[in-house]
C-alpha cells in the first residue's frame, strides 16, 4: 500500500524545495474518512492474519463485512497485559509480520513497568508516521520560517527525534537538544536565550523545571521568544498548562500518540482536545466494563486500530489503556475540524492510600501546581516510626520564603486531603536531575517499607 495517500505528500528530507505544503491532502469531509477507514481496516486485518499471534483468533471474521459495527467487535480487544506475556522471541515471532521494504529502526513501547518490547518499524511505517508527525506543527499553528528547541529525550523512545526530523519538512529549524542529560539544563536555558526559538518541545514537566531554573538565574522566559510550546508523553492537567503558559508567555498545546502507531493527533485550540487523524487510525471508545461503545461524551477507554503503521506490527483493535471522552468532527469549521476530537478524562487508577485516606495523583498535582510559589514537586509515600506518611518534596520559586511556603502548603494540603505531609524544601534543579533521565517522570511513587 503506497503511504502517499496517508494524508500528505511523501516525506522527504528537509530543504527549501522538499518542504511538505502545509495540510496537503488532508480529507475534506468525513466521508472520505469513512471511505479511508474502509480500505485500512481491510489491510489491517490481512496483516493480522499473516501473524502467528492471531492464529484461529479472526477465523470468525469476514473481511468483507468490517464496516459493519457487529462484525468489526468480533475481533478481540488486545490489552497490554496479554502483550506483556510474550517474551522478545514469542514476540518477534509470533506477533510481528516480515515488510517487504526491511526494518527502518526500532520504537520503543511507552510503558513504565515491565521490560519494554522494542516494535520493528519499517520503511513505510516511517514514511506513514512522519505524516502524523508533520500534522503537529499544521494543527498547532507552527509556520514555515519557525524555530523550534527540542528538549524530548533523543534516541530509542521515537517522540522528540520524529518530531525533531517532522519539522523539517515544515520547514522550521531545529535546535537538537535533548534531555537534560543531553544538554545540562542550564545549557539549554542559555541557547533559548541566545537562539531565540519560536518553539520549545518536551515533556510539560521538563518545561516547568526549565521555567524554574531560568527564574532563579535571572532570566524571565515570559519576556523571551517562545511562542508555543509543544507538549507529549505525559498527562497535561489545567494547572499544569495555566503555569506553563504564564512561566513561559506562550501558548501550550498538548500532543497524543503512542508507539504501537504513532503521532495520533494534537490540540488546534488549547484545553478543548485532541484532533485525532482518524484517516491514519481507527479509534474507538469503549466501556472499560463491557467494552460497548459509549456515546458521545462519555468517558469510555480508548482503543485503536492502526491503518498505516502497521507493516510489522498488526496491531488490532489495541486497548491504549487511556480514558477518555469523545466529540465528534464536522467538515465546515476548519481544515482540521473534520476529525474528532478525543479529550483524556484524567481519571486515573493512580492513588495513595495513607492512613485510610485515598490520595489520587491527578487531584494532588493539580491542587500543588495551583499554588504559584510552588516551582516543582514529587511525592512519596514512605513508612515513618512504622506509620504510613506522605513526604512532599518542592521547588519553591525564587524571592519566596521557603519556611513559609511550606508551611502553607502543609496546611492546605490538610484542609484539601485531611492528611499532614512533611514538607521538604530542596534546591531548584534538585528534582529534575532525577527527573530528566526518564521517559516518564516518576513525580509519585510508594517507597513504604
Amino acid at each position: 500500500m503506497p503511504t502517499r495517500s496517508a494524508g500528505s505528500a511523501p516525506c522527504r528530507g528537509a530543504g527549501p524545495d522538499l518542504v511538505l505544503p502545509p495540510l496537503a491532502d488532508l480529507p475534506k469531509t468525513r466521508a472520505v474518512i469513512a471511505r479511508l477507514q474502509a480500505q485500512g481496516k481491510r489491510r489491517a486485518v490481512a496483516q493480522a492474519r499473516r501473524a502467528p499471534f492471531y492464529r484461529g483468533k479472526l477465523d470468525q471474521v469476514n473481511a468483507d463485512r468490517l464496516d459493519d459495527a457487529d462484525e468489526w467487535r468480533k475481533i478481540p480487544v488486545l490489552d497490554k497485559d496479554t502483550l506483556r506475556k510474550l517474551d522478545d522471541r514469542d514476540f518477534y515471532r509470533d506477533f510481528c509480520v516480515p515488510s517487504d521494504d526491511g526494518i527502518a529502526e526500532y520504537w520503543r513501547s511507552g510503558g513504565s513497568t515491565g521490560t519494554p518490547l522494542f516494535y520493528p518499524r519499517s520503511f513505510d511505517d516511517i514514511a506513514a508516521a512522519m505524516v502524523g508527525f508533520a500534522r503537529v506543527y499544521d494543527c498547532t499553528g507552527c509556520r514555515r520560517g519557525g524555530r523550534a528547541h527540542v528538549s524530548f529525550p533523543l534516541g530509542i523512545h521515537p517522540v522528540g527525534q520524529m518530531l525533531a526530523r517532522a519539522a523539517g519538512t515544515r520547514g522550521i529549524a531545529v535546535n537538537w537538544a535533548g534531555s537534560g542529560t543531553t544538554t545540562p539544563s542550564a545549557m539549554q536555558i542559555e541557547l533559548i536565550d541566545r537562539l531565540k526559538p519560536t518553539i520549545w518541545m518536551g515533556m510539560s514537566s521538563y518545561g516547568l523545571h526549565l521555567a524554574n531554573l531560568a527564574e532563579a538565574r535571572g532570566l524571565d522566559l515570559a519576556a523571551r521568544s517562545i511562542e508555543t510550546v509543544l507538549c507529549s508523553a505525559e498527562p497535561l492537567s489545567d494547572a499544569k498548562r495555566d503555569k506553563l503558559a504564564r512561566q513561559w508567555g506562550a501558548r501550550v498545546r498538548d500532543t497524543f500518540g503512542m508507539t504501537e502507531a504513532g503521532m495520533m493527533g494534537a490540540e488546534d485550540a488549547s484545553g478543548r482536545g485532541f484532533r485525532i487523524w482518524t484517516d491514519m487510525f481507527f479509534i474507538e471508545v469503549l466501556d472499560p466494563g463491557t467494552l460497548a461503545p459509549v456515546e458521545e461524551g462519555a468517558v469510555g477507554s480508548l482503543v485503536v486500530t492502526p491503518l498505516w503503521t502497521n507493516n510489522i506490527t498488526p496491531f488490532l483493535r489495541w486497548n491504549s489503556g487511556d480514558l477518555v471522552t469523545w466529540q465528534r468532527g464536522d467538515d465546515d469549521s476548519g481544515p482540521f475540524s473534520v476529525f474528532p476530537l478525543i479529550k483524556h478524562a484524567h481519571r486515573t487508577s493512580g492513588f495513595f492510600k495513607i492512613r485510610g485516606v485515598n490520595i489520587n495523583h491527578a487531584d494532588l498535582e493539580d491542587f500543588i501546581f495551583r499554588h504559584a510559589e510552588i516551582g516543582d514537586f514529587k511525592a512519596e509515600a514512605v513508612t515513618e516510626r512504622d506509620l504510613d506518611a506522605l513526604l512532599i518534596s518542592v521547588e519553591v520559586r525564587r524571592g519566596v520564603d521557603p519556611a513559609l511556603a511550606a508551611e502553607r502548603l502543609k496546611t492546605a494540603l490538610h484542609d484539601q486531603f485531611e492528611v499532614t505531609p512533611r514538607i521538604v524544601v530542596v534546591e531548584t534543579g534538585t528534582l529534575a536531575r532525577e527527573f530528566e533521565a526518564s521517559v516518564k517522570m516518576p513525580r509519585f511513587s510508594d517507597r513504604r517499607s
